[in-house]
């Protein structure tokens, strides 16, 4: 089952997530996209790795998340990806958007061939205002169109506030 969680910061759908992740009695791989590139960061990174049981696999990938995911999915395994939000913005500061284009579209045409289940998590950054700036405004237009264009692949769509879920798609969690 393919499975997208949605929210904003501190909303609870990484821990939505989690105790899917944990329900499910697989074997569970987390594949992180965030790095660590101030000491804020780092602190959201350790907040999360504590929460986590020491028995679930760790990939850190920032950028091919698609590689990854075809590597570590199996029939028997949970792989949960947190977040596409953190992989979007890492790729998007490389090339103008080019290699997260490429990365989109590899990641789109292979997810719903995969075996087991993945969660994805997300941030949704598209209820506010219109943001200043053309790289925040592009972020937000890439955000929109990468959660819309998987939640069409998704069997199941959960929007998370105040750490309760709403399914937007599929059988409630």
């Amino acid at each position: 089952m393919l499975s997208l969680v949605l929210g904003g910061a501190r909303s609870g759908k990484s821990a939505l997530a989690e105790r899917l992740a944990h329900e499910s009695g697989r074997e569970v791989v987390y594949v992180a996209t965030a790095q660590a590139l101030d000491g804020e960061m780092a602190d959201r990174i350790a907040h999360h790795r504590a929460r986590r049981p020491a028995g679930w696999v760790l990939v850190e990938e920032p950028l091919a998340l698609a590689a990854v995911l075809h590597q570590h999915a199996r029939a028997d395994r949970f792989l949960l990806v947190d977040c596409l939000t953190l992989w979007l913005s890492n790729l998007l500061g490389i090339d103008e958007g080019a290699h997260f284009a490429s990365q989109r579209n590899v990641l789109l045409d292979g997810v719903c061939d995969l075996p087991g289940d993945i969660v994805f998590v997300s941030n949704e950054v598209g209820l506010g205002i219109t943001p200043l700036g053309e790289l925040t405004r592009r972020f937000v237009d890439e955000a929109g169109r990468l959660h819309q264009a998987l939640a069409q692949r998704c069997d199941r769509v959960v929007f998370v506030a105040a750490g309760l879920p709403l399914t937007l798609k599929g059988t409630p969690p």
